[in-house]
């Protein structure tokens, strides 16, 4: 097989290819994603061997088409995330959301329910799970589970071994980094890992936003999706809140980016703070 060629990219190659991606995922590429499109795909042509993307748009169309367009999504999927990222939101939700709560669940015997709905690599869902184990360490008989879900295989893949490189966990604060990370020696020497404590607070799944149905409890106390409403053109990403708030619990808080906001949507939230929103 020859190198693809970015001119092997025909116009009714690439009108296949995003309208299948934004069916599937609601992201749309417009028209100068071309390059983006192309480099995200070379090497999965390769492996496919495959000599055109016209020749791939035949087989996202053929018998193994599903499972192919999961992969294609993948791809395409952007993922970049930090521990600690946007940290107003993590001190929001223990320094105001928890105080709170905490003391109702104890009170209705109730568990504490989280959802990191974008979770790409991981580091967003364990940076609500260290916050949150410390803060449970004066209150051992609440139950708590963060339920942590991506639209990309390959990134819950990467977030359920909960290995990072020790540059990545720089934002986590030292007393933390000791107590719920397990340094690398040896071969590993230069990564971390989670500890299985901590990991096993996460429940992880795939999830796309926009699927029929999500496969995580009802009643969330606080759900983020941060950073990922960018992606979605008016229309969907109204579909997404109104999806994702009634999966919140009444009073239940529904966090998205810095950069994101929920003008023009109607949901029933009311803003607390810069990306916050609550359930009334």
């Amino acid at each position: 097989m020859s190198d693809l060629r970015d001119d092997l990219f025909t116009d009714r190659a690439y009108r296949t290819l995003t309208e299948l991606v934004y069916e599937h995922s609601r992201i749309r590429l417009g028209s100068d994603k071309q390059t983006l499109l192309a480099n995200r795909l070379r090497k999965r042509l390769q492996v496919l061997g495959l000599d055109s993307y016209d020749d791939y748009c035949e087989v996202l169309h053929s018998a193994q088409g599903k499972a192919e367009i999961e992969e294609l999504v993948d791809l395409i999927s952007t993922n970049h995330t930090r521990f600690y990222r946007e940290e107003e939101h993590f001190t929001f939700l223990t320094r105001r959301v928890l105080p709170v709560l905490v003391p109702q669940l104890l009170a209705g015997k109730a568990p504490l329910r989280l959802w990191s709905a974008a979770s790409s690599s991981g580091e967003e869902p364990y940076t609500m799970a260290l916050v949150v184990s410390e803060f449970m360490m004066a209150f051992p008989s609440v139950e708590w589970q963060i339920t942590a879900s991506d639209i990309s295989r390959r990134m819950l893949n990467t977030a359920q071994q909960g290995i990072y490189p020790m540059d990545a966990v720089k934002p986590v604060p030292p007393d933390l980094l000791r107590r719920y990370f397990q340094k690398g020696v040896g071969a590993r020497s230069g990564v971390c890992r989670v500890r299985p404590e901590l990991r096993k607070r996460v429940h992880f799944e795939r999830v796309n936003l926009f699927q029929s149905e999500y496969p995580v409890p009802l009643k969330q106390h606080m759900i983020f999706c941060r950073n990922v409403m960018i992606y979605f053109d008016p229309p969907s990403r109204a579909t997404a809140v109104q999806r994702l708030a009634h999966y919140l619990a009444p009073g239940g808080y529904l966090v998205v980016g810095h950069s994101e906001s929920l003008l023009g949507i109607r949901h029933g939230l009311h803003s607390v703070q810069q990306g916050v929103y609550q359930k009334t």
